[in-house]
């Protein structure tokens, strides 16, 4: 009886340690197309603590921390030049537009503009973190005229394409 009292309690302490809440790396990433204006908003997310061990890498001038504004902007640059998008053949860039941290949450925005108001195709192409998390995952949720699909990237996944 105290054999099975202690191991309940065991396996208690272990599936309540942190390790056991969040066991893999992800983010997601919004990409809103209005096909009235040709807007593009890019919105990515992110966990802070999935984030901030990638800044020795992706900031190495700066501290490992996201109160280190110097790791902000190399964050939002990285995010900037590893990430792509097409719509319908085109390549669409994207430029900056906000960064929000709130306690364990980051949120990086950018926009573009396409000129294309019939899309038909939108091609996704990302890499964050690499070498960094080897479970790392991104979900792509791709919005076009109330219509969302969504593919999922891991380390080294090729370019993915949905269609509307």
């Amino acid at each position: 009886m105290l054999k099975r009292l202690l191991l309940g309690a065991a396996l208690a302490a272990v599936l309540a340690s942190p390790a056991a809440a969040h066991r893999g790396h992800s983010g997601l990433t919004v990409i809103e197309i209005d096909q009235d204006t040709g807007a593009v908003s890019v919105t990515h997310r992110f966990a802070a603590h999935d984030v901030e061990p990638a800044l020795p890498s992706i900031a190495p001038e700066a501290q490992p921390s996201l109160d280190d504004p110097r790791a902000v902007a190399d964050l939002e640059a990285h995010l900037g030049a590893r990430f792509r998008l097409a719509v319908d053949g085109q390549a669409v860039p994207v430029s900056h537009a906000d960064t929000a941290l709130a306690g364990d949450h980051v949120r990086v925005q950018f926009a573009g503009q396409t000129a294309d108001r019939d899309v038909e195709a939108v091609t996704v192409d990302l890499d964050f973190f690499p070498g960094v998390h080897d479970d790392q995952e991104q979900q792509v949720n791709v919005r076009v005229g109330g219509v969302t699909r969504t593919v999922v990237f891991r380390p080294g996944a090729d370019a993915q394409t949905v269609r509307f």
